[in-house]
């Protein structure tokens, strides 16, 4: 919490844990989303200046200084070998970015400590001693517990918590309220307790209630040792065997506070920065306005420091184009890529624009350097010829375009009978493709990452008169401020984007997909109202009849939604056995309630599973019904930034949501139909993609020959596995090895493929390792992936889309397993999406050559959905299966399975 407002009656001291801190913005913050355009990661860097940055700001301290360890042992190594022994190397990428966090302080005029021999703490505890011995206050910030016993009237411990903003502050009634004992006796009863981070070893069967007790009832450590035989039982046994163990855990833990060090407290005033040489180190780093803004503020800036850089707007000229001005403006536009902004609306197939932007180079220069000239175009009231200019323009392939949501921008030019041609560049996918892991994309933020400036602007340097004198055009103003910031984002981005060899991704698949989905969302597909009318009625009921079964079960009448109710009555009014411990309790998840469903007898949890079953199927189709538009079909928007795999994903409605291998998933595909003035649906679905991308890229030649076996795949391998012959493998046998088929594409764990078979854990992984010795390429392939991503960085596909997994290098090993299951799973699931995205555009290609009337609607997972024109079935099936089975050349051939039917459900196969 930040200290009063009030002014300090004393002078404080700031010190800093410095290795501490940077390490943990290191795992705060994404390293895929803080990198240099030479591919310098600077996400502990961000992270540790934004944390030093509030902590100034908040506190308002009169001295400061950061503190740091050193690569040498130090007298607790030279006293325990074993000491921290068992912390893995912190990973390269942090350690790259040490020296820069020096030249950061550097650049800030903050002193930073260190010295052979000792700890950061250590240095620390001997400055923060000096300090309070010359009647100043002191504030420590660190992540180390050890730095408790600091603590007194004077020196307050701020402990870091969560992320990089979220701290404790301990005083000694904090401490005494957390931990029931005092600050000096914080590390007697650490060394009870030990150390796992450092290697300082517990007592067995010994807590930290049992330690905390011990502390408290003798009064410190050396009392107990004093009178150890008065502790009874097996631990006071424990803990006579291990009281040298926990001596030396005292003497490790102790803090020295008399480092012989020449730097004087009084030195470690706060100072004024030179702007100049703190703007060029931001500018190295290629950190963004936000935190200079913040920095500058906090810490302010010397009268002879350059203005240059400090994260200012941009310059716009801008004009206002009435009826009569646009042809003549567009005419005389410079050459070079222009930036468009747009107001209006999207979606349902149909939309509406209110405003254009078009901003160009001032002059005719990419690259925006001397700002930009800008006009705003209201489309509505135009004369004639000024309409048909606006129509050429936008519709010329060789003025190249940069538009942010491209997307949107083109379904809301269509409304209104315009064509978008010559998009060289969304800014949009090319930040996603820059950061695939990133949630959102909003202009602002990346204008402000990888532009360091924000979306503001500023009147034109030469005096010209433009609308930000004139408060009625705020929206023009803001509109063209926007098409200038995507101008000149693009070009950054595509910088960017160069030496990740992702350039060709954005040029060659996302952006010319982006009309292709376009179409899709304006198309849409039909929908039976009445259908999926009587399915919601239908689950509905389901769902009331569960509830009265539920209420009748237990004798009362309760809230099924309310986890606090559910666990009131499993566990406390039923007394079932207890499920995994959770914040608020015990779980109810679907998981919990089978097992539950299994240890018991008592009806409840099988009846929670069905309500949750119908009810997630009535939302379900409740959400489609609202969906179909009054042309009574169903427009659904496809996304590319979502998913960080690469694949599609969708949303209002979100059809992959849509059970597949269900009887009511099905009967819910039913209500997808083929539109008036169409013959049929088709669909077609890649076989087994990920499995032929898992034999291409791993090259095992016995998963090759499943394949080409002519048995069914699942049996073919199953065979190899339990060594009989293919037609002999059983349906139990079949579906084991078609899970593990399966569960490797997805980066499945031995618990995973536990669970999903109903095996023991061990069982499983033996499965695992004989099918190992039947598929060693396959191994050697995985273990490759995984190696080669920790060295890297990240994972690709077969055309190079990237997935970034710094947690690889975590010393957290659930967040590590998770990062190991991504690198896996992205290879695989990326070159899929890869693939059908290829596919997608080559048959949007064929069917413009062939001028057929059959569209493209839909694409959900590996499958496309069309409708087909009277008399084309023949020739679109043999398309489509043409297309798609040549999209990419595997080591497996692609195998497309073709269907058609009235409903996207009879059309399955």
């Amino acid at each position: 919490m930040p200290k009063s407002e009030a002014t300090p009656t004393r002078p404080c001291l700031l010190l800093l844990d410095g290795h501490s801190l940077a390490y943990r913005a290191f795992y705060a913050l994404p390293e895929e989303n803080f990198s240099t355009s030479t591919g310098q990661k600077t996400n502990a860097i961000y992270g540790f200046t934004s944390m030093l940055v509030n902590v100034l700001r908040d506190e308002r301290p009169s001295h400061v200084a950061v503190c740091f360890d050193r690569s040498e042992p130090t007298f607790r190594h030279e006293e325990y070998a074993g000491y921290k022994a068992t912390r893995s190397a912190s990973p390269d990428s942090f350690r790259s970015q040490m020296s820069l966090i020096h030249e950061m302080l550097d650049a800030l005029r903050v002193p930073h400590l260190s010295l052979a021999g000792y700890e950061a703490d250590d240095l620390i505890a001997t400055l923060a001693t000096r300090a309070a011995e010359q009647d100043m206050d002191v504030l420590v910030v660190t992540g180390d517990r050890d730095a408790l016993q600091l603590v007194d009237e004077r020196i307050t411990v701020l402990m870091t918590r969560v992320g990089i903003s979220n701290m404790t502050r301990f005083t000694p009634e904090a401490v005494l309220e957390k931990y029931d004992l005092t600050p000096a006796q914080y590390p007697d009863f650490a060394a009870i307790r030990g150390d796992v981070s450092d290697n300082l070893l517990n007592i067995p069967g010994v807590g930290e209630k049992t330690a905390a007790k011990w502390i408290r009832e003798f009064g410190s450590l050396e009392e107990l040792v004093d009178r150890v035989d008065e502790v009874k039982g097996k631990v006071g046994d424990k803990l006579r065997e291990h009281l040298d163990q926990v001596l030396m855990n005292r003497r490790l833990t102790q803090l020295v506070r008399d480092v012989p060090l020449e730097q004087e407290v009084a030195g470690l005033k706060v100072g004024e920065l030179d702007r100049a040489e703190i703007d060029k180190i931001l500018d190295t780093l290629e950190f963004r306005g936000e935190i200079r803004e913040r920095l500058f503020k906090t810490l302010g800036s010397a009268e002879s420091g350059s203005e240059a850089g400090a994260g200012d707007g941009f310059e716009v000229d801008v004009v206002v184009l009435g009826p009569g001005e646009v042809a003549g403006w567009l005419e005389a536009l410079p050459e070079g890529r222009a930036g468009l902004a747009f107001t209006g609306a999207y979606g349902r197939g149909t939309g509406r624009i209110d405003g254009v932007a078009i901003a160009a180079p001032a002059g005719g220069q990419e690259g925006g350097a001397g700002g930009s000239r800008a006009a705003f175009v209201d489309p509505s009231g135009l004369t004639e010829a000024d309409e048909a200019a606006l129509r050429a323009w936008l519709a010329d392939e060789a003025r190249p375009k940069a538009v942010h949501d491209a997307k949107g921008f083109m379904l809301a030019l269509w409304a209104q009978g315009l064509e978008l041609r010559g998009l060289s560049c969304d800014t949009a996918l090319a930040a996603y493709l820059a950061a695939p892991g990133q949630r959102s994309f909003v202009l602002e933020d990346l204008v402000r990452v990888y532009l360091g400036r924000e979306l503001k602007g500023e009147a034109p340097a030469d005096g010209q008169t433009s609308l930000f004198d004139d408060q009625e055009a705020d929206a023009a103003r803001d509109l063209a401020l926007r098409a200038s910031a995507v101008r000149d984002l693009a070009g950054a981005l595509e910088a960017f984007l160069e030496p990740r060899a992702a350039t060709s991704l954005l040029r060659d698949v996302e952006l010319p997909l982006v009309t292709v989905l376009a179409e899709m969302e304006r198309t849409g597909i039909a929908a039976d109202r009445d259908h999926l009318g009587g399915l919601e009625e239908e689950f509905r009921a389901a769902v009331k009849q569960a509830v009265e079964e539920a209420h009748a079960s237990v004798g009362e009448q309760f809230n099924l939604g309310s986890p606090k109710q559910l666990q009131e009555i499993l566990f406390v009014r039923l007394g079932l056995p207890k499920t995994k411990k959770i914040k608020t309790g015990y779980s109810t998840d679907a998981d919990q309630l089978a097992w539950l469903a299994a240890q018991t007898e008592h009806e409840l949890p099988t009846i929670m599973l069905r309500h949750r079953d119908q009810e997630k199927l009535r939302v379900t189709v409740e959400g489609l019904i609202k969906e179909i538009s009054d042309d009574g079909r169903i427009h659904t928007t496809f996304e590319q930034t979502v998913a960080a795999t690469g694949r599609l994903s969708s949303k209002q409605p979100n059809l992959q949501n849509i059970p597949i291998r269900t009887a009511e998933g099905r009967r819910i595909r039913q209500g997808f139909t083929v539109g008036s003035g169409y013959e049929t649906l088709l669909t077609a679905d890649y076989s087994q993609i990920e499995l032929r991308i898992m034999a291409h890229l791993s090259g095992d030649e016995a998963l090759i020959a499943a394949f080409e076996s002519g048995h069914d795949f699942h049996q073919a391998t199953a065979a190899r596995v339990f060594g009989t012959e293919p037609e002999e493998v059983t349906g139990e046998m079949r579906a084991k090895i078609k899970a593990m088929n399966y569960g490797l594409a997805y980066g499945l764990s031995d618990f995973g493929l536990s669970a999903q078979l109903g095996i023991p854990v061990p069982e499983a992984r033996g499965l695992k390792e004989e099918y190992f010795e039947e598929f060693g390429g396959i191994r050697d392939f995985l273990n490759a992936i995984v190696a080669r991503a920790r060295q890297d960085g990240y994972t690709e596909t077969i055309l190079g889309r990237r997935r970034y997994l710094p947690d690889l290098n975590s010393d957290n090993r659930q967040r590590r397993d998770m990062a190991e299951r991504m690198a896996l799973n992205a290879p695989i699931q990326g070159s899929a999406a890869d693939i059908i995205k290829i596919a997608m555009l080559r048959v949007g290609a064929a069917l413009r050559e062939a001028g057929l009337d059959s569209r493209m609607l839909l694409q959900v997972h590996d499958e496309l959905v069309f409708e087909v024109a009277p008399g084309e079935l023949e020739t679109l099936r043999e398309l489509v299966r043409t297309r798609m089975n040549t999209a990419y050349e595997l080591r497996v051939p692609l195998e497309v399975s073709v269907g058609v039917g009235r409903t996207w459900q009879d059309a399955g196969h």
